[in-house]
């Protein structure tokens, strides 16, 4: 007979406590390998996908797509071994516990074992019994009359379809996705909003005058995961660290032509964040009270001794910073190789929690969204923040002569705890320098 054993939501690291259940990569039934991925979760790090510890069939799955989990819950239950020492098949395999069991007694690592979550049991009708009705369906809902709610997972393409859905009210399980094998896309969920919005209203009959109606109450959108993230260390930081910021204008002409040349003798090619994150290293180790943190217990200033360069990236999940680490030890071209790779990682949901913390410094090329400057928040618990605007074409006195030169604008924002102002000048008239003349680079090496 297979032993029946529970496999509860891991401790993701980092401190998480929950992550919500994005997609399920296994039915009821199925056969699992040792550390096969079993769900696709998303705490507020990253989407991440969970493996299964135990090899057997799975018996049965706790939490829907799109609930959140706290860790140490139960995820799913497994059915593993045999008396015989075969893998157990879905015929051989016993119910899962009946509710009301104790914990099932695996220890995982960053948490022990805790009673189970109520049971959710799907109960099948009898052999020739009406079906349970479905669930209500908004009257404006883009599907048929009378619309079919498909049970179990819905296959979405990624987590921002079912984002928008939730946004929206739009309950997955009534459409009927146009992608392979039933997969909802992202255009099926917005044609379903727009029938939703512009579907006719039926009128009522006539009634009393009714009082003054409340203004509408605007759209919620839960502050969780990413965004959650994001927003409580953006709100810590503005209060507990006394910023100030400073900015410059540099011609930065001369680095793109450094750029270029670069890229012309061959090799992969050099990004500008690689270049603007190989001067953010040397002048951090010009100014080293700037790659630090403040330790408020002890009332210290805590000076790092590597360099772990953050860099802003804008995706489909929000603002993430993925780390560059030992980033004063990497050359222009490998700053630029792993840049291009943490992006594509950050891009499509792949990042760890491992590779967002742990910066010591951030980098932040606002000048991809067109614009010229900011007073960007600092990555709270660091000190300190570099801001890169677009390079654009202006005029510029040069060399004694107006002409039309490649003008960048970067701001510094710094923890007023750390250093005063003649240290950030310092820093950011380093940065600027370089910037102007990349030669000044082969004397901070």
């Amino acid at each position: 007979m297979a032993v029946v054993r529970e496999f509860a939501l891991p401790d993701l690291g980092e401190g998480l406590t929950e992550a919500e259940i994005v997609r399920w990569m296994v039915q009821v039934g199925d056969v699992v390998a040792i550390d096969q991925p079993v769900v696709e979760v998303e705490t507020a790090k990253a989407v991440v996908e969970v493996p299964c510890p135990y090899g057997g069939v799975v018996t049965a799955r706790f939490g829907e797509e799109g609930q959140t989990l706290d860790v140490g819950r139960p995820l799913l239950t497994v059915a593993v071994g045999s008396p015989d020492g075969q893998t157990p098949t879905a015929a051989t395999v016993p119910a899962a516990p009946a509710d009301g069991d104790s914990g099932s007694g695996n220890v995982l690592v960053g948490y022990g074992t805790s009673g189970p979550a109520a049971r959710r049991r799907r109960v099948r009708p009898a052999p020739g019994a009406p079906a349970a009705a479905p669930a209500p369906v908004a009257a404006a809902a883009p599907v048929a009359a009378v619309p079919v709610r498909h049970e179990g997972p819905v296959a979405v393409i990624s987590p921002l379809v079912r984002r928008r859905a939730r946004e929206h009210g739009l309950d997955l399980r009534v459409l009927t996705g146009s992608g392979p094998d039933g997969l909802i896309l992202r255009s099926d969920v917005e044609r379903a909003i727009t029938a939703v919005s512009t579907a006719p209203v039926t009128a009522a009959a006539p009634a009393a005058p009714a009082a003054p109606a409340a203004p509408a109450e605007g759209t919620r959108i839960p502050l969780r995961g990413i965004r959650g993230a994001v927003a409580e260390k953006l709100g810590r930081s503005r209060r507990e660290i006394p910023d100030a910021t400073c900015w410059v204008d540099a011609d930065a002409t001369e680095l793109l032509a450094a750029r270029a040349a670069m890229n012309a003798a061959g090799g992969p090619k050099v990004s500008v964040l690689a270049l603007f994150a190989r001067i953010c290293a040397a002048a951090l180790a010009r100014y080293p009270e700037l790659n630090s943190t403040v330790d408020t217990g002890r009332g210290e200033i805590v000076v790092l001794p590597e360099v772990h360069i953050g860099f802003a990236a804008q995706t489909e999940r929000g603002l993430v910073v993925p780390v560059v680490r030992d980033a004063h030890r990497r050359s222009t071209e490998e700053l630029s190789a792993e840049i291009g790779r943490l992006t594509e990682a950050a891009r499509s949901g792949a990042l760890t929690p491992a590779q967002l913390t742990g910066g010591t410094f951030t980098l932040n090329n606002y000048g991809v969204f067109g614009v010229d400057g900011s007073t960007p928040i600092i990555n709270h618990p660091e000190a300190a923040m570099l801001g890169v605007g677009r390079i654009t074409p202006k005029p510029w006195v040069h060399r004694g002569e107006l002409a039309v030169r490649q003008v960048v604008q970067l701001s510094f924002t710094f923890d007023h705890r750390v250093c005063d102002g003649g240290t950030a000048g310092g820093f950011l008239r380093f940065v600027a320098d370089c910037v102007e003349q990349p030669a000044v680079l082969l004397r901070a090496v």
